[in-house]
């Protein structure tokens, strides 16, 4: 994997640049992290048929998602100054305010076999699950701590709208890997590396 940070000055459309990159690089890559603020915001909210526009000085909280060469797909959470947050899919028009920096991650098309053993320990019950986005960085991690315990556990990918829909109103959380016990959400990959270092995990075969 090889990262790239990329700085937005202000006015610049986030999806658009992002959109841009895809193309330019002729790679598919995901979004490793971002820090900045937004004059407007545009995105797409769970069962309403236009996006919604917010205005103002607003901060952005979480930028998760792909980008490939034929194009994105991008969840943005952002708070306004009333310190409400928003979030959904993130919509052209979306624009920088003062500025932002984003880090993304570029990977190979294919899996190595190294990346096929992460996803293989399935259990028919198992205790836990794991809902992962493809190729994230952090559903690999809490996959290799899973597999390093040899413990079951299924896997919920995470690949389309729906999917990702159905684990926001399980969890309500919309970063990923999202962890679930006996079907209750415990977190994300940090809840997860809290339990292994405890000596927890292991109770959960």
């Amino acid at each position: 994997m090889r990262s790239l940070s990329l700085r937005l000055p202000p006015d610049s459309d986030v999806r658009s640049t992002i959109e841009q990159l895809g193309r330019e690089q002729n790679e598919e890559g995901f979004i490793l992290g971002v820090v900045g603020n937004l004059s407007r915001a545009a995105f797409q909210c769970p069962g309403r048929r236009e996006p919604t526009v917010l205005q103002g000085n607003l901060e952005i909280i979480t930028l998760n998602g792909t980008f490939s060469p034929s194009g994105v797909h991008l969840h943005l959470s952002l708070s306004d100054g009333d310190c409400q947050v928003w979030g959904g899919h993130l919509e052209p028009g979306t624009k920088v305010l003062k500025g932002a920096d984003i880090l993304v991650g570029f990977y190979n098309s294919g899996s190595t076999d190294k990346d096929s053993d992460l996803i293989t320990k399935i259990n028919n019950n198992p205790r836990i699950e794991i809902a992962i986005m493809k190729n994230c960085p952090w559903s690999n991690r809490a996959l290799r701590i899973l597999n390093s315990l040899d413990l079951p556990y299924k896997i919920i990918n995470v690949d389309n709208d729906k999917s990702f829909h159905d684990c926001l109103e399980r969890s309500n959380m919309n970063t990923f890997p999202q962890i679930f016990v006996d079907g209750d959400c415990i977190g994300g990959y940090d809840s997860l590396d809290k339990l292994n270092r405890a000596g927890k995990l292991k109770s959960f075969k």
